[in-house]
């Protein structure tokens, strides 16, 4: 089984342990309760039902001039029929019963409000989910009056919609009237304002004069004078390109040198047709100049000055050709900027003609459109207004009846079987939560884990409840195992050999502590160890009752007189087991317990037995068991199942451990198995070793075998020491 499923299992186990332990308190809940409904159901009286059931019918509650379906569409939701299932149960449906039917004179109430109340209390509705139908149901204890008032009740319901819905329409259509009125006069208006439109426009018909454009209501308009518009933009267009063109020309000239413009005035498109022959001039005298000069002529010579003369015309030729050509393409720039300027200003007034005239035209196509809508929407709102008026005439019913309400014979309330279950699931449910709610609350030591997770240390032993003194009993007893499995764990805790002295503690009276130390003192004198038991309780000693003897002499007559250990060390009928009654109770016993004369006599006891068991009072309290503990080698804690909370056990380790005490474990002591099923593995010798298994009785051999391995396997406190032989016959 996986970690989930473990886990699981173990929370079912804890949940079904809460319930047998708290089964009592849970069964007297569900008993009570069950109880008082029994006797509830019992005295309430017994009424009849009137049972209606019925459909509701969806009725469109507005007119809408433009969509016939959207009404219609808007009722058909469950919010319109829980609305109108929640109308059945208000005052202006019921009253007209209660007038009817005369219902406050009926049941002789003051007033038609304590009648209303009334008829609330018995009324019941149910709206069936995704479905129009309801239910009436009525409770009253005349059955006939139980099926009038449903009858009358579903008919209510039906005339009071009826009122309602025609109120409804009779309103919308006097408001419909209204607005058809109130549209007739904004058409009129809307006609006189396309007349004048059309008058200012000079529009005959629906065409415009001398533009031969139609004026239907959504066409563009666009006249003869637009599309002369457009041409002249275009010319404007072109203008600004030639503009462009030219100062281009204009700037690429003016940005380049005399030399420059001179190399580059062939290719510049110059309007002189000389200047391609005088730069072909120009090229040819500069290569014979260079020629002269490789031939050795100096810059001075009459040849070189010939042709640098020359050179020098022809540039300054070709300049002036080029100047002149800059000179033409300034004055056709200004003529082109003039002709520009010219078509811009005529283009304006052309263009606020034309919009002065759209603008009219455009108010004119408007008012029509106007027109033309206003006296669709009268055709619509008209007919919707005769439609609504004769659907007024012809009334359809708000719901439809399918079962009326008839006398029964058998009364419907109280529901006697379903009273009764609720009675016994609600006692079950508050028994289950109150003995849940009682064992979260209970912080009393329920189990194992509780110690070791509080504490921090082991379990010794798990002592089941009502065990009693073993040494008394006769025969073989499986209580004895309990206290062998505490002897082994002690023996397996203690931190050395030489740790043989064992203080016993508890944090309360009763929780089993003397009980516990006699059946433990017992189980390792059987196993063959000399061992002492020392009452130390000098507040309630009652160890000395187990072994019927006198406490008069003992621990405190030694602590107070010179008297020796023989003296007051009593053997008992147990074989290797012996005594040290508490003694007469002294005033100051935590005084003489915490005395030198205490800490020789345990370092005496401790070389002479084998295990020293010491007695103490209640811890939390008083301070006697804190000395013990600093004394003694180890501390066993004994903790009563179920009794003391665990901030009081935390409590009793801290004393322990406050005075230097070591805490070597618990005892979980007084534990019920019938009810705490959990410890039945911790003492599952009780199985084993039943009464068929035990010697003599004809067992098998193998069952035998195995008792005998148990008993001799059990670990050993230790090799016993040899005693010191003391005198006197009723010691040691």
């Amino acid at each position: 089984m996986n970690e989930s499923g473990t886990e699981l299992q173990k929370h079912a186990m804890d949940t079904w342990q809460v319930v047998k332990n708290r089964f009592g308190l849970i069964s007297l809940s569900f008993l009570l309760i069950f109880a008082a409904a029994a006797v509830l159901t019992y005295i309430m009286p017994r009424k009849y039902r009137g049972h209606v059931e019925m459909t509701i019918e969806r009725i469109t509650q507005d007119i809408n001039v433009f969509d016939k379906n959207r009404g219609d569409s808007l009722a058909f939701t469950q919010e319109y029929i829980k609305t109108q299932f929640e109308t059945i149960t208000k005052p202006t449906t019921l009253y007209p019963v209660i007038e009817k039917l005369e219902l406050a004179k009926r049941w002789e109430l003051p007033n038609r409000q304590a009648a209303l109340a009334r008829l609330r209390a018995n009324l019941e509705t149910q709206s069936m989910l995704r479905s129009d139908f309801v239910i009436i149901d009525y409770y009253d204890q005349d059955s006939q009056l139980a099926a009038t008032i449903a009858n009358e009740i579903a008919k209510s319901y039906m005339a009071q919609r009826n009122n309602i819905e025609g109120e409804k329409k009779q309103k919308a259509l006097t408001v419909l009237q209204q607005q058809i009125s109130d549209q007739e006069d904004l058409r009129r208006q809307a006609q006189l304002r396309s007349q004048e439109a059309k008058r200012k426009a000079g529009i005959v018909g629906d065409w415009i004069v001398g533009g031969g454009s139609s004026l239907n209501p959504g066409s563009d308009i666009r006249t003869s004078e637009e599309n002369m518009q457009m041409s002249r933009e275009q010319l404007l267009m072109q203008s600004d390109q030639d503009i462009l063109t030219l100062q281009t020309e204009i700037d690429q000239i003016a940005n380049l040198s005399s030399d420059d413009l001179i190399a580059q005035a062939s290719g510049l498109k110059l309007e002189n047709q000389n200047i391609a022959t005088m730069t072909s001039k120009l090229q040819e005298l500069q290569v014979a100049r260079e020629g002269l000069i490789n031939e050795g002529r100096g810059r001075m010579h009459p040849q070189v000055l010939s042709v640098d003369s020359q050179v020098t015309q022809y540039k300054a030729l070709i300049l002036g050709a080029a100047k002149a050509h800059v000179a033409g393409l300034q004055n056709r720039l200004d003529g082109a900027k003039k002709k520009r300027q010219s078509l811009q200003t005529y283009n304006d007034d052309a263009k606020e003609e034309i919009m002065n005239m759209q603008s009219l035209y455009n108010e004119y196509k408007t008012a029509k459109d106007e027109v033309t809508y206003l006296e669709d929407l009268l055709v619509k709102m008209r007919s919707r207004f005769f439609e609504e008026k004769a659907g007024i005439e012809l009334v359809k019913s708000p719901a439809t009846i399918y079962s009326e309400a008839e006398p029964e014979g058998k009364p419907a309330k109280p529901n006697v079987p379903l009273h009764l279950a609720l009675g016994g699931v609600l006692g079950l449910m508050f028994g289950l939560g109150l003995a849940f709610f009682l064992e979260y609350m209970d912080t009393t030591v329920k189990n194992l884990d509780d110690v070791e997770r509080f504490l921090g240390v082991p379990v010794l032993a798990v002592v089941p409840k009502g065990v009693g003194v073993l040494h008394r009993s006769s025969g073989f007893n499986p209580d004895a195992e309990a206290y062998r499995i505490l002897r082994t764990n002690i023996e397996f805790n203690r931190k050395s050999a030489d740790a043989n002295c064992l203080s016993v503690v508890s944090g309360g009276a009763g929780e089993g502590k003397s009980t516990t130390m006699v059946n433990l003192a017992y189980v390792c004198a059987q196993g063959g160890y000399n061992v002492l038991l020392i009452d130390a309780d000098l507040r309630r000693p009652s160890m000395h009752t187990y072994f019927d003897v006198s406490h008069a002499t003992g621990l405190t007559n030694y602590l107070t007189t010179d008297i020796r250990l023989e003296d007051v060390v009593i053997r008992t009928q147990v074989e290797n087991l012996f005594f040290l009654p508490s003694g007469l109770l002294p005033a100051d016993s935590a005084g003489l317990l915490n005395s030198q004369r205490m800490v020789d006599l345990i370092a005496d006891v401790k070389s002479r037995f084998d295990l020293v068991l010491i007695d103490s009072p209640p811890i939390l309290g008083v301070s006697d068991a804190s000395v013990l503990a600093n004394m003694a080698d180890m501390t066993m804690i004994v903790v009563q199942h179920r009794k003391l909370p665990r901030h009081m056990l935390m409590r009793v380790k801290q004393s322990v451990e406050n005075v230097g005490g070591k805490v070597i474990g618990v005892v979980l002591n007084n534990v019920d198995l019938r009810s705490d099923a959990q410890y039945q593995y911790y003492t599952s010798y009780y199985t084993y070793y039943s009464p068929t298994n035990t010697p003599g009785s004809g067992q098998s051999g193998k069952s035998r075998r195995r008792k005998i391995r148990t008993e001799t396997t059990a670990p050993a406190l230790g090799t016993p020491q040899p005693l010191a032989r003391l005198d006197g016959d009723d010691v040691f």
